[in-house]
């Protein structure tokens, strides 16, 4: 269908056009077909790149131009939402205002209902429906990203809560859900009361294949030599069709292993590449140096890309791996070797993808399990680049255990797992619990058997056993205070209410009352609420203890022992072995908070640098959450050093730099450069001429210059 058929303004043909779009893909004709444009709610299952976004823009400008209606984009990570706010940006020609919000779980995102088009991630919208957010009502189309994601163990029921909300607010609001391949689409379909468009069809075919020692084998019959070296299966792989003018993409099971394979095809990568490439991965690699700490895996990384590979992975500086994203695909890193979350991210195809590890280390089983179809299925549909490859292919690593053409046929040719809902895990249960009381006037069991029981968990095993779900929910939510019961009708208590609005885990919240009550006044319970904040469920990343970090743990607790808001006895043992789990993760923040550079945390801890901001991030929106639980109870010290320590930790300073680092410009390695000078208050670099600011170390003159602009304010 060329793309003139379809009913929509010129002004949005003339846009499509400006990219390159005269013709709709196979999936995106039946979508239309299938009547998206008629406002019908449909779930569309198709490969990667096989279109899904033109359809979402599509209905989006229909919807904000035609019904004035508000569109609401739904992805279940920040990276994913942040390049669909970029697509929607685009459509500030047409008028059309885009917002994005990724975070900041305690706002009531009032603010994003001036925009048209809203893309949030899932927790984000979670969040927004809890503060009952008037402009809700104003949404006529929900587009739900990665909807196969209900099924996720961590993300699947946020996600499954929020479209069984969106169907029982009454909207008459359009639902297009999206995904790659779903084995159960009808059921997925029924769930969400939608259409189906399901088809196996990509821009760029792909051809799926198993290293068998020394040649690919192809469902389609075909083999292909390879020439083996001593660097191992997946190198050899993958510099076949770097050879070959190709890129390749290598899914490793670790981190660990992602590094060595890249450090590995560094070495023959670097043989590869042009003068112009050289030149390219030369800057690519000074950014590496220039941005952020420097760290030993800052200086791994730079010199790996220096000779046209990379490793990418969640301990990288986020900066890290946007220069790594941006020069691969600019085609200059000809081997990039990631870990499996970048096959749910950001959108790096390559010529060939080749799945290195076809097994995960799983803690349930005490041991390696092998991969699920739907992983292998997000991962080769990575392969295939539209502008450059007329076809992609995926390459399976077996196991040397393994028959090559067993796992073949298994991955290649077999259909993903069905999705299955998560929704009866006992946190998910508890917060999805409090949250749909927390957000009504009273509710009876009836009503909240009602909602639950148009989830996918009760289409799945039946409405009464998730009534039973609810009621152990209850049961717990009652006895810990969060939810009251008048009559037939429960309500949420204050504290319930405040938990629920916060975001947080109910257990978390509970962990922190507790906390809370046991302050006493004159206390400094530094390491003690840093302790707390690392043993709620909701913390991330965790850092376990490992075996030789126990000494440097018990050290530590014995040291900060008078700030501890709970004392542990050595001699009960499994209470005290619980405590000091947490410990790397209180020591690493407490290091973070005392200054210790990222290196040191590398080196004497082993907490990579994104681990680190990731846990910055996550401990800043805990102790917003203690400080205002502090608040609702009424104890202003603990407010106060939650308050302190909060801006201590996204700072990543003594507290005597608080102050100082409210100016913008001024981060960590300013602020006690300033210090050491001798400007030690706002007041003390008010009065100073700006020329002797500059002579700081790290500071100059064009900083300088800001900072004194500044303080005027003060």
């Amino acid at each position: 269908m060329r793309l003139e058929e379809v009913r929509v303004p010129e002004e949005l043909l003339e846009y499509f056009r400006s990219k390159g779009i005269d013709a709709l893909y196979p999936p995106q004709e039946q979508a239309i077909l299938a009547g998206l444009l008629e406002g019908k709610s449909l779930v569309v299952s198709s490969p990667t790149a096989s279109g899904k976004t033109l359809l979402a823009l599509i209905a989006a400008y229909l919807k904000v131009k035609e019904k004035h209606k508000k569109v609401v984009y739904l992805a279940p990570l920040r990276a994913l939402a942040s390049e669909k706010y970029a697509e929607f940006l685009e459509f500030a020609r047409f008028g059309i205002r885009t917002s994005i919000s990724t975070g900041d779980y305690d706002s009531t995102g009032e603010r994003l209902g001036r925009s048209d088009i809203i893309v949030l991630t899932n927790e984000r919208f979670d969040s927004v429906m809890r503060h009952k957010a008037s402009w809700i009502n104003s949404v006529g189309l929900f587009i739900a990203d990665e909807v196969h994601l209900a099924g996720n163990d961590s993300r699947g029921p946020t996600l499954e809560m929020i479209l069984t909300k969106v169907m029982h607010l009454g909207l008459d609001a359009q639902l297009l859900a999206l995904s790659a391949t779903i084995s159960n689409v009808k059921t997925i379909a029924e769930w969400l009361r939608a259409g189906t468009v399901e088809l196996d069809w990509r821009p760029v075919p792909l051809r799926q294949g198993v290293y068998d020692y020394g040649r690919i084998l192809f469902t389609d019959g075909e083999e292909r030599s390879v020439p083996r070296s001593t660097y191992g299966p997946p190198i050899d792989v993958a510099m076949d069709t770097v050879k070959g003018g190709g890129q390749a993409l290598v899914f490793a099971s670790t981190r660990r292993r992602a590094v060595s394979l890249a450090t590995r095809a560094a070495e023959l990568t670097q043989r590869q590449l042009s003068a112009e490439e050289r030149k390219a991965v030369s800057e690519a690699s000074r950014r590496i140096l220039t941005s952020g700490e420097e760290t030993s895996l800052s200086r791994l990384l730079a010199e790996v890309v220096a000779k046209g590979s990379a490793f990418h992975h969640a301990g990288l500086e986020a900066e890290h791996r946007k220069i790594v994203e941006e020069y691969y695909r600019g085609r200059a890193i000809k081997v990039l070797a990631a870990t499996p979350t970048l096959a749910l991210g950001v959108n790096l195809p390559a010529r060939r993808v080749i799945v290195a590890d076809m097994t995960r280390y799983d803690a349930e089983h005490g041991g390696n399990t092998e991969i699920s179809v739907q992983e292998y299925k997000q991962m080769a549909g990575r392969a295939g680049r539209p502008q450059y490859d007329d076809h992609g292919e995926t390459v399976m690593i077996p196991p040397p255990s393994q028959t090559s053409a067993d796992f073949l046929e298994h991955y290649a040719k077999g259909p993903p797992e069905p999705i299955e809902s998560r929704l009866s895990d006992e946190s998910a249960m508890r917060s999805h619990t409090l949250a749909t009381i927390a957000t009504a006037a009273g509710l009876s069991k009836k009503d909240l058997d009602s909602l639950f029981g148009a989830t996918l968990l009760a289409k799945q095993v039946g409405a009464e056993r998730v009534g039973r779900h609810t009621e152990k929910a209850l049961g717990y939510l009652l006895s810990e205070r969060l939810v009251e019961s008048h009559g037939e009708l429960f309500y949420a208590t204050d504290f319930g209410r405040r938990v629920s609005m916060l975001y947080i885990d109910p257990v978390t919240g509970v962990m922190f009352r507790n906390a809370i009550r046991r302050a006493e006044p004159g206390r400094n319970y530094t390491a003690g609420i840093l302790q707390a904040v690392a043993s709620t469920p909701d913390f991330e990343p965790k850092f376990p203890l490992r075996s030789k970090d126990y000494d440097q743990a018990m050290a530590f607790m014995e040291e900060h022992a008078p700030e501890m808001l709970e004392r542990h006895s050595t001699k009960a043992f499994s209470d005290y072995d619980r405590v000091l789990q947490d410990m790397r993760s209180v020591m690493a923040l407490h290091g973070w908070i005392d200054e210790w550079r990222e290196e040191q945390l590398l080196t004497r801890l082993g907490v990579e640098p994104g681990d680190v901001h990731r846990a910055v991030d996550n401990a800043d929106w805990l102790l917003h959450a203690l400080e205002e639980l502090a608040k609702l109870y009424k104890t202003p010290e603990m407010v106060r050093q939650a308050n302190i320590l909060r801006r201590r930790v996204v700072s990543g300073v003594s507290e005597e730099l608080v102050e100082l680092t409210v100016l913008q410009g001024v981060g960590r390695v300013r602020a006690r450069a300033l210090y050491t000078a001798g400007f030690k208050t706002i007041e003390d670099i008010k009065e100073a001429p700006a020329d002797r600011l500059a002579m700081v170390d790290k500071v100059g003159t064009a900083v300088a210059r800001k900072i004194k602009e500044q303080v005027t304010k003060y």
